[in-house]
């Protein structure tokens, strides 16, 4: 194991006396009406979630959703990962970063983004304690004291606008309250990991409410550059991260202020050049994990501050709740990348070097949302409100063509919205919805000859939506949906002398059927969904090549269908399985549209090309889109004296995945999978728990993604690590 370096351990030490004085308060949430064996209850405990802008029961709401919370989240993260950890743990959900710990991409039912540059949109919208985190560095803001975690599939345009045309995840933290509760968290691993994780939260007075949430995660650096002869130069990252809350609450009047901050500084996503064999996808004898070959001396740092809040208010008026939530999120930093991932005498061939450097410069996002919404038990309910976003940043690259190249985008948008509802009988209601959206988005560089870009658009979005219950436990619901992608400005291209890119708005129109039921006795809940859909004018980002570009277009037509299911099934009181399959199929359908292949003849191209050897993308799936995601959980439990002893374990499998636009022999993956595990001792009288956790067990090589502009360069996922972990609470 590592030596923990001063700062590490001077965090633990603070963190420590911080616990020491506050105490611990229970966070596994599925376990808190399990306090012993004998007072255990078989049967699921229901799920709230808030897709529409109301705590609703999960199996009440016509929209395919998945949860994560408890022990099922402190599982997966219990390495100290950051957010893509989530890719393949939710049937549907997958994502990816080619920037590390920062700027990462999520897709929904196959659609998402492949664009890596820091001014990127994503078709799948981030929702962080009711706040839209636009920006793909802002939704990298580390998880820690989490209730629960939304998954919500399918366009929602209606209630939370543009850029949610595959869905969105939707994060609520812990909030405050007036009962005392508090928790420390504290975990040692390989890789020299070392996490730290409290917050303690309670009553002031009899209205005032607090809370203060704080992250520490260190990993050590790992990875040897061998052509510098430095071992141990990267692959460690330190993250800091804090979260104050105030909730004020009277009888018609609640206020929540929310501040929070990230301090990041660790290592970039590490490319390794030449892993693929031409012709094959399997990883060849050039990867070694644990080892590359960088000539660019700096060895990938990435650095990263952001901070922000929110103010919300909530009026209770006659029949009626009028909410204000007010937003500010700034962020500024960088990351530096040996994009080719060697030096000019290999691994393999490698035509020339490529080192760049992205920044990004201040960063500011503004948001301002008001509504009014329905608090009555009539039969129909109702909300209505408006939206304000604003924002603005630099991109400066350095290592093009043009160097340095800095770029200043803008986005000004606002929105108008209503939904209602209207309940027919006990058994039956309808939903609708509509908005309209105004967008407006611009473009200026300090580089000469390059104009200044500016595009608008509006558009209206809708969604019809009706529930039918069979039973008391099985119902059935039906939902048609639209929803568009604002138009997008890429300037990276300028940093290589080229002009910069547009692509207009992306409309979606989705149709989705599903089940929910909750089974024999409520032991057993079963979730399903089907789902089609097609985009007019989708939006592409046309990657890599030669010129190693990065080009903003649109396709004629996408279309998408599948299903997903969802089950969580306690066999025993001491026996709970759970899990889902996601079956996604899509395809682009445009005959005439033509992409870059991979630079220098280096890949295998499967498609049909034009005369300048340019792939066509008719028929071929999205990018970065599985075809099937598996995902399956266990826990057994066996009752001793003062607690129990359970055992815990995850196995996510990921089917055929295209990771560029065009098809090629090597730039493809099927059949990866992770594995999870946990053992681990409660103590429900003291309060604590104590356990031995594995991420990656198997220490599988999965293929993340890949470069492909002047040599066949991959990027893998995380290793393998294990490590102990204790929590203790006080309440």
């Amino acid at each position: 194991m590592k030596l923990f370096t001063k700062s590490v351990l001077s965090a633990a030490i603070q963190v420590g006396l911080f616990s020491a004085a506050v105490g611990f308060s229970p966070v596994l949430l599925a376990q808190e009406s399990d306090k012993d064996q004998s007072g255990k209850q078989q049967e699921l405990e229901t799920i709230t979630v808030t897709a529409q802008k109301r705590s609703q029961s999960i199996q009440e709401v016509p929209i395919s959703i998945a949860t994560l919370s408890g022990e099922k989240f402190d599982s997966i993260f219990s390495s100290g990962d950051d957010i893509t950890a989530l890719a393949i743990k939710v049937p549907g959900l997958y994502a990816e970063s080619s920037n590390g710990r920062v700027a990462p991409r999520f897709y929904i039912r196959g659609l998402g983004n492949t664009d890596f540059d820091l001014a990127a949109s994503q078709p799948v919208s981030i929702i962080m304690d009711d706040v839209v985190m636009e920006n793909v560095i802002l939704k990298s803001f580390p998880l820690f004291d989490v209730q629960q975690v939304e998954v919500i599939r399918g366009p929602q345009g209606t209630l939370f606008g543009r850029n949610t045309t595959a869905g969105i995840i939707k994060f609520d933290s812990v909030k405050p309250r007036q009962d005392y509760d508090a928790y420390v968290k504290t975990t040692v691993g390989t890789l020299g990991q070392l996490n730290l994780e409290g917050a303690v939260g309670g009553g002031l007075t009899n209205e005032l409410s607090a809370r203060i949430s704080l992250l520490s995660q260190n990993r050590s650096d790992w990875i040897d550059n061998a052509y510098l002869g430095e071992n141990d130069a990267m692959g460690g990252y330190q993250e800091r991260a804090g979260r104050v809350q105030f909730l004020y609450e009277t009888a018609d009047f609640n206020a929540l202020l929310n501040l929070h901050s990230r301090n990041y500084a660790g290592t970039a996503s590490m490319f390794r050049a030449n892993v693929f064999t031409k012709g094959s996808n399997n990883l060849n004898e050039n990867y070694d994990r644990d080892t590359v070959f960088y000539d660019a001396t700096v060895n990938n740092p990435q650095e990263y501050d952001s901070w922000g809040g929110s103010l919300k208010f909530d009026f209770m008026l006659d029949g009626m709740t009028l909410t204000s939530i007010s937003s500010y999120e700034t962020a500024a930093g960088f990351s530096q990348s040996d994009v080719d991932g060697g030096t000019m005498e290999g691994p393999g061939f490698i035509p020339f070097p490529s080192a760049t450097r992205d920044e990004l410069n201040d960063l500011e996002q503004y948001t301002q949302e008001i509504r009014l919404a329905s608090d009555t038990d009539n039969a129909f309910s109702w909300q209505v409100g408006g939206f304000y976003f604003d924002s603005s940043f630099g991109v400066n690259t350095v290592g093009g063509a043009i160097d340095p190249a800095l770029v200043f985008h803008g986005n000004t948008s606002w929105a108008l919205f209503g939904q209602g509802t209207y309940q027919i009988d006990d058994n039956w209601n309808v939903t609708a919805g509509v908005r309209y959206t105004d967008d407006e988005k611009t473009l200026s560089t300090t580089v000469p000859n390059n104009d200044p870009l500016k595009v608008t658009d509006d558009q209206i979005s809708w969604e019809l939506s009706t529930n039918y219950r069979l039973t008391d436990k099985t119902s059935v619901f039906a939902r048609v949906a639209d929803g568009f992608r604002a138009q997008s400005i890429q300037g990276r291209n300028i940093a290589f002398a080229e002009p910069a890119t547009v692509a207009d708005a992306e409309t979606i129109m989705s149709y989705e059927f599903g089940v929910k039921s909750d089974l024999l006795q409520n032991t057993l809940r079963l979730n399903a969904a089907v789902f089609y859909y097609t985009i007019d004018d989708i939006q592409i980002s046309v990657i890599g090549g030669e010129l190693n570009g990065n080009t903003l277009d649109n396709a004629d037509k996408g279309v998408g269908y599948g299903f997903e299911t969802d089950f969580d099934y306690r066999i025993l009181p001491n026996l709970s399985v759970g899990g889902g399959f996601s079956y996604n199929k899509t395809e682009f359908k445009d005959s005439n549209t033509v992409v870059g292949g991979c630079g220098f003849g280096n890949c295998t191209i499967l498609d049909p090309v034009n005369a300048d050897g340019r792939p066509f993308i008719d028929g071929n799936p999205f990018a970065q889109a599985p075809e099937t995601i598996l995902t399956l959980n266990a826990r057994y439990s066996y009752p001793v004296t003062s607690g129990e002893i359970y055992v815990y374990t995850d196995v996510a499998l990921q089917g055929k995945t295209n990771l560029f636009l065009y098809e090629s022999a090597e730039f493809q993956t099927d059949n990866q999978h992770e594995a999870g595990l946990r053992v681990a001792y409660i103590n429900y009288n003291s309060n604590y728990e104590v356990g031995i956790f594995g991420r990656n067990i198997t220490d599988q090589d999965n293929v993340k993604g890949a470069v492909d502009f002047n040599n066949l360069t991959g990027f893998v996922n995380e290793p393998r690590t294990f490590g102990v972990d204790f929590k203790i609470s006080f309440y």
